[in-house]
C-alpha cells in the first residue's frame, strides 16, 4: 500500500534506503510503515528475523526447563543428607553464589532505581510469600497431591499474562499448553497416594498464584540484564527457604560434601536455568515461556529413568506424548496481523531491525544497549507477545 503526497489521511510520504514507505502526520507525530510496501525479498527477511527470535526464545525456554528438570534426580541423591527445605535453600543459594561470581562485562541494560517496584514484587511474591504458602500447604497434603497442585503455576501465569497484560495465545496454542500441563501432572501419577485437605490445596494453589505473579513481573523486567535479574531471584528465594528450614527445625548445617554438591547442582540447574528463563520471557512473553517450561517434570522423569533404572509407566508414556505434541504445536504456530506500536522510550539490548531505526553520532557495534525512542508504528508481520508486542486482540 502506498500513499501519494496530499492523499487523504497523510501529510507527507518519505522512503528510506530500504524502500520502506513512511506516512507521517505532523499533527500528532504518527509515523506508519506498511509492510506491503516492502520488496518481496525484504518481506521474507523481516519474517525470517522474527522467526529467528521466536525460535531462539523457544530454545532458551526448553533449555531452561531441561536444566531445571535435571535437578530432580540429582536432588533425590542429596535428600539422604538434607531435608527438602534445606536442600531447596542450598540449591538457590548455590545459584546465587555462582551468579554473583560471574563478572564478565555485559552489553545488557542494567537495573536502575526505577525497577525497584518490580524487584520488590518479585522478592515478595516469588521469594517470600510463595515459599511460605507452599510450606504450609505441603503440611496438609501428600507428596503426590502436592506435586500435582504445583503444576498450577503455569496456568496461573498464563491467566495473568493473557487476561491482564495483553499477551496472546491462539486457541491451538491454548490447547497445546493444556496438553503440556496435563502431561506434566500425569508424570509419576499414583491415584492411591493422592490425599490431603482443602486448606492445604488452597494454600498450595495460592503459592502457585504467587509464582505466576512473580513470572509476569519478571517478564516486565526481562529487558534488563538477565544475570542481574537471576541473582535477585535466587538470592531472595534461597534466603527465605533457609530461614524457613531453620525455623521449622527440619534443617541443620550440612556437611561440607553435601554443601558443595548442592551448591554445584544449584549453580547449573537453577542458576543457568533461571538466566535462560528470563531470556525466554523477554523473547516469548510469560504465557508461552510457561508452557515450554512446564516440560521440566518430563525431562526430570527421563533423567530419573536413566539414573535409577526406572521403567516408564503408561501414565508416563501418555504424558510424554501429550507434552511433545503440545510443544510441537506451539513451535509451529504463527501469529500475524496488522498491529500498532505506541510511542515508548526504554532501554534494552537490541539490533537495528525493523523496530529499532535510530541514528548514532558515532559508529557502534551491535547488539548494544542504550535508551531509545520508538515512534508510533502500524505494520504487519509474524510476532509473539514479547516486550514490543503488547496489544489488544479484541477485534
Amino acid at each position: 500500500m502506498r500513499f501519494a503526497p496530499g492523499s487523504e489521511g497523510a501529510h507527507c510520504v518519505t522512503a528510506d534506503d530500504r524502500d520502506q514507505v513512511y506516512v507521517c502526520d505532523p499533527a500528532d507525530g504518527e509515523i506508519i510503515v506498511f509492510k506491503d510496501s516492502l520488496p518481496p525479498g525484504q518481506r521474507s527477511a523481516w519474517s525470517e528475523g522474527e522467526h529467528t527470535v521466536e525460535s531462539r526464545g523457544a530454545l532458551h525456554a526448553i533449555a531452561a526447563a531441561a536444566l531445571f528438570g535435571l535437578s530432580t534426580p540429582t536432588a533425590k541423591l542429596l535428600l539422604h543428607d538434607l531435608s527438602p527445605l534445606m536442600l531447596s535453600a542450598l540449591l538457590y543459594l548455590g545459584a546465587a553464589a555462582a551468579l554473583h561470581a560471574y563478572r564478565l562485562d555485559s552489553r545488557e541494560a542494567q537495573l536502575t532505581s526505577g525497577d525497584f517496584p518490580l524487584i520488590a514484587g518479585i522478592i515478595f511474591f516469588g521469594g517470600i510469600l510463595g515459599p511460605v504458602l507452599m510450606l504450609f500447604g505441603l503440611k496438609h497434603l501428600s507428596a503426590v497431591a502436592g506435586s500435582l497442585l504445583l503444576n498450577l503455576e503455569a496456568p496461573f501465569t498464563m491467566l495473568i499474562a493473557i487476561g491482564l497484560l495483553c499477551e496472546h495465545l491462539s486457541r491451538r496454542e491454548l490447547l497445546a499448553a493444556a496438553a503440556i500441563i496435563l502431561g506434566a501432572a500425569l508424570i509419576g501419577f499414583q491415584p492411591e497416594q493422592v490425599h490431603g485437605d482443602s486448606l492445604g490445596a488452597l494454600e498450595l494453589a495460592a503459592a502457585c498464584l504467587c509464582w505466576g505473579i512473580d513470572n509476569n513481573l519478571t517478564q516486565r523486567i526481562s529487558l534488563r540484564d538477565p544475570v542481574a535479574v537471576a541473582r535477585i531471584k535466587t538470592l531472595a528465594a534461597g534466603a527465605c527457604l533457609l530461614v524457613l528450614s531453620l525455623w521449622t527445625g527440619g534443617g541443620h548445617l550440612p556437611r561440607t560434601t553435601a554443601l558443595i554438591s548442592a551448591g554445584a547442582v544449584g549453580a547449573l540447574c537453577y542458576g543457568i536455568s533461571i538466566v535462560l528463563a528470563v531470556k525466554a520471557l523477554r523473547e516469548l512473553g510469560a504465557a508461552r515461556e510457561s508452557a515450554y517450561f512446564a516440560t521440566a517434570p518430563f525431562i526430570g522423569s527421563i533423567a530419573s529413568m536413566g539414573l535409577f533404572r526406572e521403567l516408564p509407566t503408561w501414565p508416563d508414556i501418555i504424558s510424554t506424548t501429550a507434552m511433545l505434541a503440545g510443544v510441537a504445536v506451539i513451535i509451529r504456530e504463527r501469529h500475524s496481523h496488522a498491529h500498532t506500536h505506541e510511542p515508548i522510550v526504554h532501554e534494552h539490548l537490541h539490533l537495528h531491525d525493523e523496530h529499532h531505526q535510530h541514528r548514532h553520532e558515532v559508529t557502534v557495534s551491535e547488539p548494544h544497549s542504550h535508551s531509545h525512542k520508538h515512534v508510533a508504528l502500524l505494520h504487519e508481520h509474524p510476532h509473539v507477545s514479547d516486550s514490543h508486542h503488547r496489544h489488544s486482540h479484541n477485534g
